[in-house]
């Protein structure tokens, strides 16, 4: 299964950015969007920013994944 997540923007290029979650960056392509600025959230799928999101949604998304995998039984 794949999901896409939620990132914030912290680099942009012509056709690339870097976004970032928890510490973690990633670079992904922008060739599915346009207009992308510094700050945006934006979905992250299999390498390709795919949909911007609303701050608010993006965090609290970001908000419950986290507590998801704080409360995952170990082995499952």
């Amino acid at each position: 299964m794949c999901v896409a997540v939620p990132m914030k923007v912290v680099e942009v290029s012509e056709y690339r950015c870097v976004a970032e979650i928890g510490g973690v960056r990633k670079e992904a392509s922008l060739m599915m969007l346009d207009g992308v600025r510094l700050g945006d959230y934006v979905m992250i799928h299999a390498g390709f920013a795919i949909e911007r999101v609303d701050p608010k949604a993006a965090e609290e998304t970001i908000r419950l994944m986290r507590d998801i995998l704080d409360t995952e039984e170990p082995g499952a």
